[in-house]
């Protein structure tokens, strides 16, 4: 059982030295950017889908919505490569450090995404066309496996323990500048070149600056140091031998974390994906509005959301990561089919609402994620436990979001499944997030569950947010198995 003596300490930012703080700024700008460029990517293709589905899924005269339906499942098709993706790179990063597989990810994610610029359409090579496609966003899915688990808990173990809020919210700001690139960069495009232009080969332009980008990236990434949470771990003989160990290690010592982790995410990337992704196909193929007026709504949300989550991480730091993701999840169960109403029948004005309203309660959870989820797991497999969790649950709820209410709507003839979905997915993300320990302010030090020390904290005087003695002493049944819990 662990003792007070042994606890890992605290270390605040007053505590750091200089160069510890400039590496803990460079480790959050490493981690943005790559992140920038992975979410970059996903924004350019949801954004250019009306493009690629004429491209290379028009395959006869007479195909209705099956384009649209094939160039969304290969969206999806990237994310069922990922949970593979994150058991190889996950271990891996437990074993051989964060860094390394950080500069791999970059270096795959970028040559992947440029090398869909090069595709010959099916009009030049027929089926080979959507093959090769597929084939890319594969490569690209595998790598994001480990991207943006490791990028997250990279910046984590480098942040300050009471200032790891903020700094994870950077990993996000970098999701939404990514995002908000690409919705600038192809609204922008398109109405410089019109869809004939687009249709012509300007599409290709997105896809071609991320080489430009990982470059930048890449540098950034070779020039960092791998985090000291790590490399105490591994001094002590605690890091995984292999890719097995850490799933069994995962499945037998820390069940309830993954589970846990998974339910979480499913609402997580239900909202992302519908709301960033599938949102610009929706507005305009589904509910027919202007794409241009569409396309610069969200682009505005987006600008909106990028400035808020920045403090709205700092909050989380002051008032605890749990406030606000209940907050959050609560209200996507309460607000999801409301808001996408507004956007049927509210004009110019109730789009903006609906898909505010739903950006809004996005970018909270956004703004906590980063630093919440890392905390679920002890240094031994935080990146295995993170990884595996959350690529297992984006497979099955992120990338088939969009084109499971593409099918669903097109079955029922009802526009409000977007709604529906999103007031489900908020459901079983209350439920997860309910279950959570409140970490902010804790060390992830150590080989303990972060936030499973608190009775001891307490007993010798820390303050703790979000926490009391009254609140976490336990009672003699469960005096045991905390006990366990802290030890494993």
């Amino acid at each position: 059982m662990t003792t007070q003596a042994q606890l890992p300490k605290i270390r605040n930012e007053a505590d750091f030295t200089p160069e510890e703080k400039k590496q803990a700024r460079k480790s959050v700008a490493g981690s943005a950017i790559g992140n920038a460029i992975e979410w970059f990517d996903y924004g350019i293709y949801g954004y250019l889908i009306v493009y690629i589905s004429q491209l290379f899924f028009t395959f006869g005269e007479d195909a209705g919505a099956m384009p649209r339906i094939l160039a969304f499942s290969t969206f999806a098709i990237s994310f069922i490569v990922r949970p593979l993706g994150g058991m190889v790179l996950g271990p891996l990063g437990d074993r051989i450090g964060r860094r390394t597989i950080l500069i791999f990810t970059i270096v795959m994610i970028s040559v992947s995404t440029a090398c869909i610029a090069l595709l010959p359409t099916f009009e030049q090579v027929g089926y080979l066309a959507p093959a090769l496609l597929v084939l890319l966003r594969m490569v690209q899915g595998f790598s994001a496996g480990g991207e943006y688990a490791g990028a997250a808990v990279f910046m984590s173990e480098h942040a300050p323990d009471n200032k790891r809020g903020k700094y994870g919210s950077f990993l996000e700001f970098g999701t939404l500048a990514g995002f908000s690139a690409a919705a600038i960069l192809c609204t922008m495009l398109t109405l410089v070149v019109g869809e004939e232009g687009m249709m012509a080969g300007w599409w290709r332009l997105p896809f071609a600056l991320t080489l430009v980008l990982g470059g930048i990236a890449l540098w950034m990434r070779r020039h960092l140091e791998e985090s000291e949470t790590f490399t105490d771990d591994s001094s002590k003989g605690n890091t995984v031998s292999s890719a097995p160990q850490a799933l069994r290690a995962l499945l037998v010592e820390y069940p309830w974390q993954l589970l846990k982790l998974f339910g979480f995410i499913v609402l997580v990337n239900v909202a992302f994906y519908l709301v960033l992704t599938y949102m610009p196909s929706y507005l305009t193929a589904t509910l027919g509005h202007d794409a241009t007026q569409s396309n610069l709504t969200l682009v505005l949300i987006q600008l909106v959301m990028i400035a808020l989550i920045v403090p709205l991480g700092s909050l989380s730091d002051r008032i605890g990561r749990k406030p606000l993701l209940v907050t959050a999840s609560a209200g996507f169960v309460l607000l999801s089919v409301p808001a996408v109403y507004l956007m049927q029948v509210g004009g110019l004005w109730g789009q903006l609402a609906g898909i505010g309203t739903l950006g809004l309660l996005l970018v909270v959870l956004l703004s906590t994620i980063s630093s919440a989820l890392p905390a679920l797991f002890p240094t031994s497999v935080r990146y295995s436990g993170f990884a595996i969790g959350y690529n297992l649950s984006t497979a099955v709820f992120g990338g088939t979001a969009a084109v499971a209410n593409e099918t669903i709507i097109g079955a029922t003839g009802n526009d409000l499944v977007p709604g529906w979905y999103l007031m489900g997915a908020g459901i079983i993300g209350l439920v997860s997030v309910l279950t959570f320990r409140e970490t902010a302010g804790r060390s992830l030090r150590g080989n303990l569950i972060p936030g499973s020390d608190d009775r001891l904290r307490l007993e010798r005087g820390e303050k703790l947010v979000g926490a009391s003695k009254r609140r976490t002493r336990p009672t003699p049944s469960k005096e045991a198995a905390q006990s366990k819990e802290m030890t494993s």
